[in-house]
C-alpha cells in the first residue's frame, strides 16, 4: 500500500506540511518495499484557487490509497473520496511520525473536511 503524506521537504524526517492543497509536496511511502518517492506540488503554492483539487489529483496519480495531512478542505476531500483515497488527519511533527501513527492504528479515517476552502 502507498501512503501519501503532505510534506515540507523531501525526506522522512521532513516536517508534515500544515496545508494539504498548498503543501510543497507529498512523500509517497510504499509499505511493501519500505521505500518512498516524492510527488512535487509546488505548482499549487500560489494558485489563486483550485489548489486542493489539483493536489488531490496529484495524490491520486501516485497510486496512494491513503493520504495523511493536518488539514483537508472540502473540495480536496471530495476529490480524494471520489478517487477512493482514504484521508487521515494527523498533527505529527515529521512525515515518519505520521506514517508510524498510521501503521500503529493511532489515526482514524476522516469522514469530512476539517477546514473551509481558501483558509
Amino acid at each position: 500500500m502507498k501512503i501519501a503524506v503532505a510534506s515540507s521537504g523531501k525526506t522522512l524526517e521532513s516536517p508534515v506540511d500544515g496545508r494539504f492543497g498548498r503543501a510543497s509536496g507529498f512523500i509517497v511511502f510504499d509499505t511493501e518495499s519500505n521505500t518512498f518517492t516524492i510527488a512535487d506540488n509546488r505548482q499549487n503554492l500560489n494558485a489563486a484557487q483550485g489548489a486542493g483539487i489539483q493536489a488531490a489529483q496529484n495524490v491520486a496519480g501516485t497510486g496512494a490509497g491513503v493520504v495523511i495531512a493536518p488539514n483537508f478542505g472540502p473540495k480536496a476531500f471530495q476529490v480524494l473520496g471520489a478517487a477512493g483515497i482514504k484521508a487521515f488527519i494527523s498533527s505529527a511533527a515529521t512525515v515518519q511520525d505520521a506514517i508510524d501513527e498510521y501503521k500503529s492504528g493511532k489515526l482514524s479515517e476522516s469522514n469530512s473536511a476539517n477546514v473551509q476552502g481558501h483558509w
